[in-house]
């Protein structure tokens, strides 16, 4: 009989700690960063100091935009502890995007890292608040943005109008530990953690408000059938926390585990093998990319990886094949393939395989303890065993709902509390759980959830493009890669690198399409309605043919 925890994320994170205070936690090989459970806790307590000075309170949204800096650690755990609700923040978003959630979701203080990769990320911010550099730090006064009030530099650099972290455990001094207590002592289980920014059908994305209970218990459950991570594990993380798998698995699942996690800002294949065999990882976690990437390298045999003995595989689904390739490849013991969406916490089914020749590797295993599947039609009634439908689920992992999007959340959650994933699938006789296609137009790519209508609003808006259609193609490396279907204005022209250009001034980089096509009319439906199957159908004969027009 499972039973759920009831704390919060300050608790676990002092309980570990107090059990394990010297032991390694967060290490950072290409920064020579080794920070213990003590460590981690006592930067927590110190910031979390500093945010009461600064004028937070429980309920506030601060929102994190940056990759896998070390310090992104610091600011979730010292946030969470005083009931400071995160909203991370993908580093790829660009001007509208990052103006939109602050927005959206009423952020009061945004930590960031000053540049990605080529990109200056301070530069965007004082184009979009340019009250910000006259302001003096911790009182911005913004007309586009009246909740937002403090902005924070994750990096050493020193900004006009800004803190560092520095800076704000300085001003955190003058907060005694009594003030701090207090302000934990009132964070409860069912408050909210986070909000999650997940893109919508109609090209805003909506954020899904998730729980200390919904988030502590999806990872705590997702691995109590197989192989649970035990204290003496190293793992290695390559992917971004602002990515509701790494921030579960890894700095939730850390906590709760007590394992050490080897990180890395940005993923690099030959850098990352270094660092498996350096660090003597364990376990790899990661999305089928990844592995792909590891294990097509060139020089991947010349690597000593003898101690990883596990993988734990999510964010997208994992064709059975390549699920067998990595389970002999990489000689393990035994691996988790986690199914799950941002909106339930994340994980729905965990499948712990033991041997490649498992005749359950082509489903996505069974639900989590607590965790129910009902397999529905389009009229919302429940199918029989084996037959296709929407799966729905219920349990501790669903989401509060969508942050100021209430029709939204009816239209997700219905009425008897089933809330419906937009995926296709079936359950098999033995209650395995097997992915078919999806209701939605959401594509996976790379683990990451890309929704079409949001780069068609970006397409429409470029000069000579009359009318847009973005599909999704089938992709071994990626899951899926976005494909572009374009009408041009009378008289114009363009070029697919045109396009794409266009897109990475405009878009996230991983929602630039892959592909371009140009045509001039889409296959409709009898009533009217383009025919997105058959886009998808037609980019996959255009690449076979190597053309960039689809007519």
């Amino acid at each position: 009989m499972f039973k759920l925890l009831e704390t919060t994320v300050g608790q676990v994170l002092r309980d570990q700690a107090e059990k394990n205070g010297n032991k390694e936690f967060l290490v950072f090989p290409g920064h020579d960063i080794r920070y213990t459970f003590h460590d981690v806790n006592r930067q927590a307590d110190a910031l979390a100091k500093g945010l009461l000075a600064a004028g937070f309170k429980k309920g506030d949204h601060i929102g994190i935009w940056a990759h896998n800096v070390p310090r992104w650690a610091f600011v979730f755990y010292a946030a969470s502890r005083v009931g400071i609700v995160i909203v991370p923040i993908n580093v790829n978003c660009r001007h509208k995007e990052i103006s939109y959630i602050l927005s959206q979701a009423d952020i009061k203080g945004l930590f960031f890292i000053d540049t990605y990769r080529d990109t200056d990320l301070t530069e965007i911010l004082y184009q979009i608040i340019p009250e910000l550099k006259n302001s003096s730090a911790g009182k911005l006064d913004s007309a586009q943005f009246p909740f937002l009030k403090m902005v924070a530099i994750l990096s050493d650099a020193a900004y006009a109008g800004m803190y560092t972290l520095d800076d704000l455990v300085q001003t955190g001094k003058i907060t005694n530990n009594v003030t701090l207590q207090k302000a934990e002592s009132e964070v409860s289980n069912t408050d909210t953690l986070t909000i999650m920014y997940t893109s919508g059908t109609t090209g805003f994305p909506k954020g899904a408000m998730l729980t200390h209970r919904n988030m502590i218990n999806s990872v705590y459950l997702a691995f109590q059938r197989g192989s649970v991570p035990g204290e003496t594990e190293i793992i290695f993380n390559p992917l971004p926390f602002f990515y509701i798998t790494a921030l579960s698995g890894c700095l939730l699942g850390g906590i709760l585990f007590g394992h050490k996690i080897v990180g890395v800002e940005l993923f690099d294949p030959t850098f990352s093998l270094d660092v498996i065999q350096n660090e003597k990882c364990t376990r790899i976690f990661g999305v089928p990319a990844v592995f792909l990437a590891l294990m097509g390298h060139p020089k991947y045999k010349d690597f000593d990886l003898q101690n990883v003995k596990y993988a734990s595989i999510g964010g997208t689904s994992c064709p059975a094949e390549l699920l067998k390739n990595i389970f002999v490849t990489m000689n393990l013991k035994s691996m988790h393939h986690l199914y799950g969406m941002t909106e339930t916490s994340p994980f729905i089914t965990d499948i712990h395989i033991l041997n490649p020749s498992d005749p359950n590797l082509s489903t996505v295993g069974c639900p989590l303890p607590g965790v129910e599947i009902s397999i529905r039609d389009m009229q919302n009634n429940k199918c029989p065993v084996s037959t296709e439908g929407e799966i729905c689920v219920k349990g501790h992992g669903i989401m509060q709902g969508y942050y100021k999007m209430e029709d939204a959340t009816r239209q997700t959650i219905d009425s008897k509390g089933w809330l419906h994933t937009g995926d296709l699938g079936f359950l098999t006789d033995d209650g395995y759980l097997v992915l078919g296609g999806r209701l939605k137009e959401l594509i996976i790519s790379n683990g990451l959830n890309i929704y079409p209508k949001e780069i068609e609003n970006v397409l429409l808006t470029m000069p000579c493009v009359h009318d847009a259609q973005v599909v999704g193609i089938p992709s071994e490396k990626y899951g899926e890669e976005v494909c572009a279907f374009i009408i041009l204005k009378a008289g114009t022209s363009a070029t697919d690198q045109d396009v794409k250009n266009f897109c990475k001034n405009n878009i996230s980089s991983f929602k630039k399409p892959r592909h371009v096509f140009f045509t001039d009319s889409f296959p409709l439906s009898g009533n009217g309605k383009v025919q997105k199957f058959k886009l998808s159908q037609m980019a996959l004969i255009m690449l076979k043919e190597n053309k960039q027009h689809a007519f």
